[in-house]
C-alpha cells in the first residue's frame, strides 16, 4: 500500500532558487524529451526500419549531450531530468493505452512548478529533508507514516510556498478499531447532515472568497503582459486560490475521516453533479460544495479501514420518503422547502435529517455485510429489479439483487 503526505517547508532564499532551478531543468528535460520523440515517431513513419522512440533510450542520449549542450544542468540534481522524461514515457504509455491526450509541452511561470526525487536520491530525518546540491531543506513537521519506506518525493511550488509529498510504501497497515454502526450523509449546498441529526456547516470558501478574488483580478487584467507588477499581481491571485482550495480541503478531511472512524457503514447518494452544474444559480454553490470530492475520500478511507461504504441509487427518494412510517409524499418539495409534514403518519420532518436518515435505512435493504467485503454502488436493472455491485475482497466485481 502507498501512501503520501504532502508537508510544507521552509527553504532559505538560497534554497529557493536552487529549487526552482531543479524545477526548470525538469521542465527543459520534458520538453525537450517531448520535441525528440516526436521527431523520431515522424522520422519512423517515412523509414520503419528505424528504432521506436522510447524514454530510455532518451534519457541515454540527454546524459550523453548535457555536459556539452546544456552544462548548466550540473548546477541541479540529475533526478530532475531523468524523472522528467519517465514521466513523459508514462504520458505516452497512457496515451497509446486510451486513457489520456497526447502530452504537450509545459509552459514557463505557470503557477505550479515540480520534480521528483527517488529513493536513494534523497534523505529525511526528523523535520529535514536532504536534496541533492542544495543540502538539508526544513520541513514544517515530520512525515507520519512510521516504520515505512519512503520510495519518491515529488517537490512542488504552489503559489510561492514549497511543498514536498514523500511517497510511502507502509507494508502493515494499522487498522483502527471501528465501532458496528451505520450512518447516512445527506449533502447540501450549505450543510452536510448526518442522521444522527449532526449537521456540518460548509465552509463556502470560494463563495466567501469572492469579493478579493474579483479586485485581484481586475488589477491582473489591467496589467502589461510580461510586466513585473502582472507577475505580482498573478501570485496574489494564486495565493487567493490556494487559501480557498486549502480551507475546502482541511475541513473535507476532518469530515470524512470523522466519518470513516467513528461508522463501519457509511451511506450517501450517487448525485448527478455534471448535471446539477447546469443550474447556473447553483452552479458555484456546488461546486464549493465539493460533493465528488466527499465521496472519493470516503472510497479510500472506508477501503483503508476495510469497512464499508455504501452508495445509493440515484433515485432513491430520501427527501420524500417518511422515515418515521415509510410512506412516500405525492408533494412536489422544492428546493426551498426546508420542512414537510407526512400525509400517513403527519410526522413533522426536516428535510435534510429525514433524507439522512432514510439513507442509513437504505443500508438494511443492502447485502454488503459490516465487514466491508463489498464496496457497493447501486442500481436498477433491465429486469426491474435493484442491483448492488461493487468488488470482494479478492477484488472481483460482483453483482447481488437487493
Amino acid at each position: 500500500m502507498h501512501k503520501a503526505h504532502k508537508i510544507r517547508l521552509a527553504p532559505t532564499n538560497k534554497q529557493a532558487t536552487g529549487l526552482a532551478k531543479a524545477s526548470g531543468t525538469a521542465r527543459f528535460a520534458y520538453n525537450w524529451a517531448l520535441a525528440q520523440w516526436n521527431e523520431q515517431y515522424e522520422a519512423r513513419k517515412l523509414d520503419p526500419s528505424l528504432p521506436a522512440p522510447t524514454q530510455y533510450a532518451l534519457r541515454r542520449e540527454l546524459n550523453s549531450i548535457k555536459r556539452t549542450q546544456f552544462p548548466w544542468m550540473l548546477e541541479s540534481t540529475k533526478c530532475a531530468p531523468q524523472e522528467a522524461i519517465i514521466a513523459l514515457g508514462v504520458a505516452f504509455t497512457n496515451f497509446f493505452a486510451g486513457h489520456a491526450k497526447h502530452p504537450t509541452f509545459k509552459k514557463k511561470n505557470v503557477s505550479t512548478e515540480s520534480f521528483r526525487l527517488s529513493s536513494g536520491q534523497f534523505r529525511i530525518e526528523g523535520k529535514r529533508l536532504r536534496v541533492p546540491n542544495i543540502g538539508w531543506v526544513r520541513m514544517r513537521e515530520t512525515v507520519r507514516f512510521e516504520n515505512a519506506t519512503q520510495v519518491s518525493v515529488t517537490i512542488s511550488k504552489q503559489a510561492g510556498q514549497w511543498y514536498a509529498s514523500v511517497n510511502c510504501e507502509i507494508t502493515h497497515p494499522i487498522t483502527p478499531t471501528i465501532p458496528a454502526s451505520t450512518v447516512g450523509v445527506d449533502l447540501g449546498v450549505r450543510e452536510y447532515v448526518v442522521s444522527d441529526g449532526t449537521r456540518h456547516q460548509v465552509p463556502r470558501a470560494l463563495r466567501n472568497a469572492q469579493h478579493g478574488l474579483k479586485r485581484a483580478q481586475q488589477s491582473l487584467a489591467r496589467t502589461v503582459k510580461g510586466s513585473t507588477n502582472r507577475a505580482k499581481a498573478r501570485h496574489k491571485v494564486a495565493v487567493l486560490h490556494h487559501r480557498v482550495a486549502n480551507t475546502r480541503t482541511d475541513w473535507m478531511h476532518q469530515l470524512t475521516t470523522g466519518l470513516a472512524n467513528s461508522h463501519d457503514r457509511i451511506v450517501i447518494e450517487d448525485l448527478n453533479v455534471r448535471g446539477m452544474l447546469t443550474n447556473h444559480h447553483l452552479a458555484l454553490s456546488i461546486a464549493d460544495a465539493s460533493f465528488g470530492e466527499f465521496r472519493r475520500q470516503l472510497e479510500y478511507k472506508t477501503t483503508d479501514r476495510s469497512t464499508t461504504l455504501i452508495v445509493a441509487d440515484r433515485w432513491f427518494p430520501s427527501s420524500k420518503t417518511c422515515s418515521a412510517c415509510g410512506a412516500k409524499t405525492t408533494r412536489t418539495l422544492a428546493l426551498q422547502v426546508r420542512s414537510w409534514t407526512c400525509e400517513t403518519c403527519e410526522t413533522v420532518h426536516d428535510r435534510d435529517v429525514n433524507a439522512a436518515i432514510n439513507l442509513a435505512l437504505y443500508a438494511g435493504s443492502s447485502p454488503v455485510s459490516a465487514c466491508g467485503e463489498l464496496f457497493a454502488s447501486t442500481g436498477t436493472g433491465p429486469d426491474g429489479l435493484v442491483w448492488v455491485s461493487g468488488l470482494d475482497e479478492a477484488g472481483t466485481r460482483q453483482h447481488q439483487a437487493i
